[in-house]
């Protein structure tokens, strides 16, 4: 952004759900706010918009935005990414907390929209297609903390299993936490050892 919103612009931002970042206003001003890249239009009906990153920040700092900063790994391309753990430059952050409520807010839409009776307490067809993002982001939205370098945490990986996903964490009590965490989801959790008794789970998307 090159030059800071209008007044009309500057209230839209001012008036975003603060969990969510949902804005509303006429669709010429909500398309501005798009090319100004401090909101985006949801791909899916009702094509809802909301703040970006960048949107959030103006609205916290409630001043004209500072000079762009480097962009952490999950915004270099534009798109989100739920962290499977073993990033080796992944931060913890209010921006990155914000990123990962906000996709996990628009998962249970999709979830609401796609599923034949609107259930959100179980997954959908675009996370059975996307496994391991999916699994990943229930279980940082939830406050669970991925492996990063030498920090402990989670780490999900693919199986040759059809439609399941493996799930490490070091700490027993963490692998319980991931467990509920993925049931609570909507995914039927299960655990096993490895051939060292390591303890790790195997997790699929309920489809009932």
């Amino acid at each position: 952004m090159t030059r800071p919103p209008t007044a009309v612009q500057r209230r839209i931002i001012d008036a975003a759900d603060p969990e969510t970042g949902r804005i509303t206003g006429s669709e010429a001003q909500l398309a501005r706010l798009v090319v100004l890249k401090l909101a985006f239009r949801h791909p899916r009906p009702p094509h809802a918009h909301f703040l970006t990153p960048e949107g959030h920040r103006l609205r916290e700092a409630g001043t004209e935005p500072p000079s762009p900063s480097p962009a952490p790994e999950a915004e270099r391309d534009g798109r989100f990414r739920a962290r499977l753990g073993g990033e080796p430059d992944a931060v913890v952050s209010p921006a990155r907390a914000r990123e990962v409520r906000t996709a996990w807010q628009g998962l249970l839409e999709i979830r609401r929209m796609t599923n034949p009776d609107g259930a959100l307490d179980r997954p959908c067809a675009w996370e059975r297609g996307r496994l391991e993002h999916a699994a990943a982001l229930a279980l940082e939205a939830a406050g669970r903390e991925p492996a990063s370098g030498a920090a402990p945490g989670y780490r999900v990986t693919s199986t040759p299993q059809p439609e399941a996903v493996s799930v490490h964490h070091p700490d027993a009590a963490g692998l319980a936490a991931c467990a509920a965490t993925l049931a609570a989801a909507g995914w039927q959790v299960s655990e096993h050892a490895g051939k060292r008794g390591e303890r790790w789970l195997l997790a699929s998307p309920r489809r009932t």
